[in-house]
């Protein structure tokens, strides 16, 4: 066996990275792929935040290989025409890839099978290469996935991870394979002003400083707004720089509750994975129905239109939407926020705030994104579908001096905190002052609506 092709897709490292390592092992040349496929741009997920990021990181592992010997070829197109057209170029036996769980990864790999095997190739699909655990490798015994997370969780950290791999000290790339331009973000429109950095190289340093000096604050301090205490590393786990299991195993050495912490959010990343991998369904339709009639772009149209300019009138709810939107990227507690005020408050279709988190977030994709709005709509696997965050309480909360809304609602940073997160309070005459809207809706009014729809009168 002479030559393996490597289909990269959302695993753009070096470092722990399975599908790279078993070619190398098997065959003397290697050749990196990446297809920008035109499927997933027809799909409305090529959004320009993900598209910036994604140059980032194929400049970075392009640079990654050629310091090794090789580089990284790309094509764009279909990705099954595309592989197969390599293939044929650099007469491989065999491509080795990672796994997926969406829908769409899954028919695209059983058709890429069905294309190789057809030609006398073989594709091999490695799992624990973008997650932790493998999808399934934990079930419970009534079930093929778990619908609760703790009872995951509880299985999930006693399972074995397996080993993280290190980086290959050399990669042979045969002649005569063509390569398209790399991408740059220098020439994309409609990207976020704030937009981080994407790459390997940044992600290692990313995680060596926060598991120095910010993992261990992390159980505390992980929902202060202001204090941007998380560790920012989820849009590379997304696009697979970092690798979950390599992250696993250096956050439980650094120990301590916060890197504990730190390690359940990683564990909530391949809970949602196991739920889409066993209901692929539910990345459009709810995974338990509540028989919602949802408000919908027609029937709410303005509300909605203020819920994403960060103008609803309740500025912990607009601080979060227009971080979205300055920096592709959100806090988790301003997600939560952000959801439960659109579903629930305003008793909007939770596919119409998923869509427009998609059009934006840097990190968003099909797993988290759909599934923390179902979550946080009462439609999917919370345990308490009913639950409804304040904006008001929660802003006194997790941003009690206001700072956080101070920073991306600076038409009221002359109000002091607990007056900053109800400023409808204000006098009429200083009210009529400032630059900001009254609430697009009363608290008790939502509510009051949420509660009938759902049956609920209590």
């Amino acid at each position: 066996m002479n030559v393996s092709v490597v289909l990269f897709t959302a695993d753009l490292r070096l470092h722990d990275h399975p599908p790279l390592r078993a070619a190398l092992d098997g065959t003397r040349n290697v050749v990196p792929l990446f297809v920008r496929d035109r499927g997933v741009d027809r799909a409305g997920y090529a959004a320009p935040n993900r598209l910036a990021f994604l140059a980032d990181c194929l400049r970075d592992l392009d640079a990654g290989l050629r310091e090794r010997g090789g580089r990284l070829v790309l094509r764009s197109g279909d990705l099954v025409e595309e592989v197969c057209k390599v293939v044929t170029e650099a007469d491989a036996d065999e491509v080795h890839m990672a796994a997926d769980v969406s829908a769409y990864a899954h028919r695209r790999e059983e058709r890429l099978r069905r294309a190789l095997e057809a030609d006398g190739r073989r594709l091999h699909v490695h799992d624990t290469v973008t997650t932790a655990l493998t999808p399934g490798a934990v079930t419970p015994a009534s079930s093929d996935h778990f619908a609760v997370f703790t009872p995951y969780f509880r299985q999930w950290s006693q399972a074995r991870l397996r080993d993280a791999l290190g980086p290959p000290r050399t990669i042979r790339v045969p002649e005569g394979v063509g390569s398209e331009e790399l991408p740059s973000r220098a020439g994309l429109t409609g990207v976020s002003e704030g937009l981080a950095e994407g790459g390997e190289v940044l992600g290692r340093k990313l995680v060596s400083a926060w598991l120095r000096r910010g993992v261990a604050r992390y159980e505390d301090r992980h929902d202060d707004l202001a204090g941007d205490a998380t560790s920012r590393l989820s849009p590379h786990l997304h696009f697979g720089t970092l690798s979950p299991v390599e992250l696993v195993h250096r956050a439980r050495r650094a120990g301590g509750p916060g890197a504990e912490a730190f390690v359940r959010q990683l564990a909530w990343r391949d809970f949602h994975r196991q739920v889409l991998a066993a209901r692929p369904a539910a990345s459009g339709a709810d995974y338990r129905t509540k028989h919602d009639r949802w408000r919908t772009e027609r029937t709410a149209r303005e509300d909605i239109e203020a819920w994403r300019e960060g103008r609803t009138g309740y500025p912990i709810v607009d601080a979060a939407m227009r971080q979205l939107r300055y920096e592709g990227w959100m806090h988790n507690r301003g997600r939560l926020l952000a959801a439960s005020f659109l579903a629930k408050t305003l008793y909007v279709d939770w596919r119409v705030g998923a869509r427009h988190f998609l059009g934006l977030l840097v990190d968003g994709d099909v797993a988290n994104n759909q599934l923390n709005w179902q979550w946080m709509a009462g439609t999917g696997t919370d345990t308490r579908p009913n639950r409804v965050l304040n904006p008001v309480t929660q802003g006194k909360r997790y941003d009690p001096d206001g700072a956080y809304v101070h920073h991306w609602v600076p038409e009221l940073e002359a109000l002091r905190a607990p007056l900053v997160h109800e400023p409808w309070k204000l006098a009429e005459p200083d009210r009529a002052a400032l630059d900001y809207p009254d609430p697009i809706v009363g608290l008790s009014e939502g509510l009051t609506r949420f509660r009938r729809a759902r049956g609920r009168e209590d």
